[in-house]
């Protein structure tokens, strides 16, 4: 999966653009770390609850010229992606999402539109 200028997980009602504004140490201020090849990623938990082993997480790879990105939710192990908007059953793991995507559209890092 390459990087692209648009981005959401699968199932989300919304799209999400890297912001203009969006600098490296805006990145590096919100909690992505720079791997070995220059790009950026954050990856975050999305559990119910904090103390919880399984769950969720949120992947964000923003590649190093800051031109595109690519986003999914993958299982705990981080080896498969799933669909949490699939089942109500994870409703609170869905507003958790657009929680933590909320703050970084404030802190300036993207922006988004409706699909």
């Amino acid at each position: 999966m390459g990087y692209s200028q648009m981005d959401t997980v699968e199932g989300a009602k919304f799209e999400y653009k890297l912001a203009p504004e969006a600098k490296r140490y805006t990145l590096r201020d919100n909690g992505f770390k720079e791997t070995k090849a220059g790009n950026f990623q954050l990856v975050m938990p999305l559990n119910a609850t904090p103390q919880s082993k399984e769950g969720f997480k949120l992947k964000i790879t923003v590649d190093k010229e800051l031109n595109g990105f690519k986003m999914s939710v993958t299982t705990a192990n981080g080896l498969k992606t799933f669909n949490i908007f699939k089942d109500e059953k994870n409703q609170l793991v869905q507003e958790k999402f657009y929680f933590l995507m909320d703050g970084m559209i404030d802190r300036g890092l993207f922006t988004k539109s409706e699909k």
